[in-house]
């Protein structure tokens, strides 16, 4: 992409977002209350609450701790960020009222469905940092002879570029005829 060019961002995302999405979970709430009653629809709203809010405190810590662990043994943690980013996102989607939002939330919430959320997110972060310049964040373009944060796996041999890997090594001033004072 050209430095000129400007990415738009697509207009058609705020539709979805601010129309759609609220008139689904309208209508799954209208639904469900027609076959369960009122009553019966807003104390499943709140126990979906209650739990999701358990959820996200649970799983939030064990994101947390793995984070530290992953600090602490000097390794990049990029699976314990997507995690974190992961249960962050769906504690969001999981406090707005609702049933679709919270099935997605819990799906970015719970660890045995997360690995799928890793893998979206990881080639929407890459599609990004493609655009820029940067490289693929799951296939380390960009990045020549770095591990592939989602599988610790490193790529192939790196091509020959040219850089010669070395050291400077200062040896202190130049000798020469001494300085005026």
């Amino acid at each position: 992409m050209s430095p000129t060019k400007k990415r738009r961002f697509p207009w058609w995302l705020l539709v979805v977002a601010f129309v759609v999405v609220p008139l689904v979970e309208i209508y799954v709430i209208i639904q469900i209350g027609q076959v369960i009653g009122a009553w019966w629809t807003i104390l499943l709203l709140i126990a979906d609450s209650v739990l999701g809010s358990w959820l996200v405190k649970r799983e939030g810590a064990r994101a947390w701790r793995a984070l530290q662990v992953a600090l602490q043994q000097g390794r990049m943690p990029a699976r314990e960020l997507a995690d974190g980013i992961l249960v962050l996102v769906g504690g969001l989607l999981m406090l707005t009222p609702g049933f679709v939002l919270d099935i997605v939330g819990v799906l970015c919430i719970l660890p045995v469905t997360r690995p799928i959320g890793r893998r979206v997110l990881s080639g929407l972060i890459g599609r990004r940092l493609t655009g820029v310049g940067l490289g693929s964040v799951a296939g380390t373009r960009g990045f020549p002879g770095a591990a592939d944060p989602w599988t610790r796996q490193r790529p192939g041999p790196v091509p020959d570029d040219g850089v010669v890997q070395g050291e400077v090594v200062d040896e202190g001033p130049p000798e020469g005829p001494p300085q005026p004072q």
